[in-house]
């Protein structure tokens, strides 16, 4: 995949280039976040199966869901294309890249300790509670479901999503350890003691970048 910066610098004017990430960016959405949200998609697919249209609902559903995420995108790249015109403009930053990634990972490793990430993240770990109190039947009610569900969903994972954001998605092993963390966070025994872990790591990979930039991966060094 192109990396978003090709299009804030070299590519089409901003309204092309934000409508060819827009596109990429739900291709991504699709194959980082929902595998994250499998079980409440599988809860909502079974409650759902007696009502009328059920396909028409659980496709109302994704789509709330998935507005959510890529609201999140355009924000981040309009973001990103004011960040590269200041940076243009900032002779200090353009010699010293590795100060924007390294307050990425500080972004990042910092909120894996806020209670917003907390509460978030423990409502994404309980689908059957969350489907309990908001389920309603109808497709404007499925909508409006997968838009609850995707705002606790960005809520939780949009920092980290930073990182794969700044890394341009352009790399596989990006993208499969960012969903592989955000995934084991929302699904797994033991994701709640996982994500202090990943804020250390974080912190510390920060704080290696800003006192020595060889750490920082080549993916990030164009932030």
């Amino acid at each position: 995949m192109m990396h978003h910066d090709t299009l804030i610098e070299r590519g089409p004017p901003l309204g092309v280039a934000l409508a060819l990430f827009a596109g990429a960016w739900c291709v991504m959405i699709a194959a980082m976040m929902l595998p994250s949200s499998l079980p409440l998609l599988r809860m909502f697919a079974i409650t759902s199966a007696n009502q009328p249209r059920p396909r028409l609902a659980f496709t109302a559903f994704l789509l709330g869901y998935v507005l959510v995420w890529c609201a999140f995108g355009v924000a981040a790249f309009l973001g990103d294309f004011v960040l590269h015109h200041a940076v243009d403009r900032t002779p200090w930053l353009l010699a010293h890249p590795w100060v924007i990634a390294g307050a990425v990972l500080a972004i990042a490793g910092v909120f894996q300790f806020t209670p917003l990430k907390d509460q978030c993240l423990r409502v994404c770990r309980l689908p059957a509670n969350f489907l309990v109190r908001h389920y309603r039947r109808g497709t404007p009610a499925a909508f409006a479901l997968g838009y609850r569900h995707g705002v606790f969903c960005t809520g939780c994972c949009w920092a980290l999503m930073l990182i794969g954001f700044a890394a341009g998605f352009a790399s596989l092993w990006w993208m499969m350890a960012l969903t592989a963390m955000m995934t084991y966070e929302k699904t797994a025994r033991g994701g709640l003691r996982a994500v202090p872990i990943s804020g250390v790591v974080l912190l510390v990979w920060s704080a290696l970048v800003f006192l020595h930039p060889s750490w920082l991966p080549h993916a990030l060094a164009g932030i």
